[in-house]
């Protein structure tokens, strides 16, 4: 995702668009891949995207002029900086741009349930387009329910960064238990208790320790084979609560809340674990960008994240998400918006050119063994944890990631604050509520 976006506001940018639901579920169905003029035609299609910085915009710009050369007949209108809501209103008042580009894949769900976003397999199968080159998880988190209604255009891949400096030698740990025992060792406070170096902070109101990114290490399935909440019926929710809760209580919760009021903004220079003071965190192939700018003599490494004891053959996965891009219902020049995004999400040379100037990771298999990609040494963990077939990402939902915002607002306001007595029930309320959510939605 680009660096303009904080990912710690996914959450709330899908819990906005769950309003936007009925605002695109107006028709849209059947194979509108033969509508407009042919893409050989002389035409010009205007292309949505969210990226709104100089080298971003650049970088978009110079994908654009590539596809131009190799389609002089099409000529490509790009608008920045536009949101999710902006897309959806568009559509809804039947006056949508050719092609639109989604920093989140919370509303895949939505859009291809409602229409809003045509369902691409009629352009696949007439250009033959093999999906094969895209790993699984990337075809996994652009369709639903057999609908594809969008194309990868570049990931984010979580793993664990760590300061080599304070690690003193210390290997990064591959289970949680020995990631507990490492951040204690490494956790240096004062007498009253004031975390002055964090070895690894379990809070989900950390970042992008978010319970999405966390909870899935422990193979957690988010939603039952028939589409309802899971929290209660597998366990890997209650183990994953239990060790936050642990190490949460080690470091004594009020040490965590005055640590966390204390550091400084996710994207900016002050982030504690550019300025050494957390020796471990799980974050996105993004970070490595930003010690590049802001922490240059900071000496760190990546590794892939964590998984429980016993589960050592998933080592080496990670919680995958990313941008998507589509053609909206409506679109005027469907056939050539779909040469655009055809270039756009297999080309490598185009998606090396995003990666190099986003450092996000790119979405072909081809183009993650580009010797073009110009990245940080420390970039090739996650350019594994991508490949990796362990990796996984959250399903989607005809009401966006509302289960998601819903159990971390659970972990947040009343389990990390010890306010849960009974833990099995507080899931199966949960689950009702998420349930009730989703039956509402059409799920």
């Amino acid at each position: 995702m680009p660096t303009t976006t904080p990912r710690r506001l996914a959450a709330a940018l899908a819990a906005a668009a769950l309003g936007l639901t009925a605002a695109c579920t107006a028709g849209g169905g059947g194979d509108q891949s033969g509508s407009g003029p042919d893409a050989g035609e002389k035409q010009t299609i205007e292309v949505w995207h969210g990226w709104s910085a100089a080298h971003e915009v650049k970088a978009f710009e110079s994908a654009a002029a590539g596809f131009h050369k190799a389609h002089p007949n099409i000529t490509v209108k790009l608008v920045k900086d536009q949101t999710d809501e902006r897309i959806s209103n568009a559509i809804r008042g039947g006056n949508p741009p050719d092609v639109v580009s989604s920093f989140t894949t919370d509303s895949v769900g939505q859009w291809c349930q409602s229409g809003a976003w045509q369902d691409l397999n009629p352009y696949v199968s007439k250009s033959k387009l093999d999906l094969n080159q895209f790993p699984k998880v990337v075809q996994e988190y652009t369709r639903y329910k057999g609908r594809r209604c969008a194309m990868p255009l570049l990931a984010d891949t979580y793993g664990l960064y760590y300061n080599k400096a304070l690690m003193k030698g210390e290997q990064p740990p591959k289970t949680f238990t020995e990631l507990t025992a490492l951040a204690k060792k490494l956790t240096k406070r004062d007498p009253d208790g004031t975390i002055r170096v964090a070895g690894f902070l379990p809070s989900v109101q950390y970042y992008e320790h978010q319970a999405q990114h966390l909870a899935s290490q422990w193979g957690a399935k988010w939603l039952t084979p028939a589409g309802k909440a899971n929290f209660a019926g597998d366990p890997a929710f209650r183990a994953y609560l239990q060790w936050n809760k642990s190490l949460i209580d080690w470091y004594g919760y009020n040490n965590v809340k005055k640590f966390l009021r204390s550091i400084g903004q996710e994207f900016e220079s002050s982030n504690p674990f550019e300025k050494g003071q957390v020796a471990m965190a799980v974050d996105g192939e993004w970070r490595t960008k930003f010690m590049q700018e802001e922490a240059p003599n900071v000496d760190y490494g990546t590794a892939p994240a964590p998984v429980p004891d016993g589960q050592q053959a998933r080592y080496g996965g990670g919680f995958v998400i990313g941008t998507v891009i589509g053609i909206p219902r409506g679109a005027k020049h469907a056939q050539a918006a779909w040469e655009f995004v055809r270039y756009l999400t297999t080309d490598t040379t185009s998606l090396v050119t995003f990666a190099n100037a986003l450092g996000n990771v790119p979405t072909t298999i081809t183009s993650l063994g580009s010797p073009q990609l110009a990245l940080p040494p420390q970039f090739q963990t996650f350019l594994q944890v991508f490949k990796n077939p362990n990796s996984f990402t959250t399903p989607p939902t005809p009401n966006g990631n509302d289960y998601v915002v819903k159990f971390q607002q659970f972990v947040q306001d009343q389990w990390e604050p010890g306010k849960v007595s009974d833990l099995d029930q507080a899931l199966k309320d949960l689950d009702g509520k998420v349930d009730e959510s989703l039956k509402l939605a059409g799920g």
